[in-house]
C-alpha cells in the first residue's frame, strides 16, 4: 500500500490565504516557499529555520511546487499583473505630493 506524505503537509481550504496550497498548520504558501528557494535562493534549511517548519515541510512545499509549477507560476503572474493594472489606475498619493503631478 503507497501513502500520500504530501497530504501530511500540504493543505488547501478555500477561506485560507484565497484557496493557495499552504503548509498545513500555517498561514505559509507553497508560493512563498518556491519564490524564497528557487528566486531569492534560500536553503531549505533556512526556509524551516526562519519560519519554524520542519525540513519534510519545505520540502513536500516544493515537491507540491515542482508538481503543479505552471499553476502556480501563472497564479504569481496574475497577482503582478493585477498590481500593476490597479497602479496604473490609481494614482499615487505620495507620488503627487513629492512631483507635483
Amino acid at each position: 500500500m503507497a501513502f500520500k506524505t504530501l497530504d501530511e503537509h500540504i493543505e488547501i481550504t478555500p477561506n485560507v490565504l484565497g484557496g493557495k496550497p499552504r503548509i498545513a498548520g500555517h498561514r505559509i504558501s507553497v508560493q512563498d516557499v518556491a519564490i524564497w528557494h528557487e528566486q531569492m535562493g534560500q536553503s531549505v534549511e533556512q526556509i524551516a529555520s526562519d519560519y519554524h517548519l520542519s525540513i519534510a515541510d519545505v520540502y513536500a512545499a516544493l515537491a507540491y511546487y515542482h508538481d503543479h509549477h505552471s499553476e502556480i507560476d501563472q497564479s504569481m503572474q496574475d497577482a503582478v499583473a493585477l498590481v500593476d493594472d490597479l497602479r496604473q489606475k490609481t494614482p499615487s498619493k505620495l507620488n503627487k505630493k513629492t512631483h507635483g503631478d
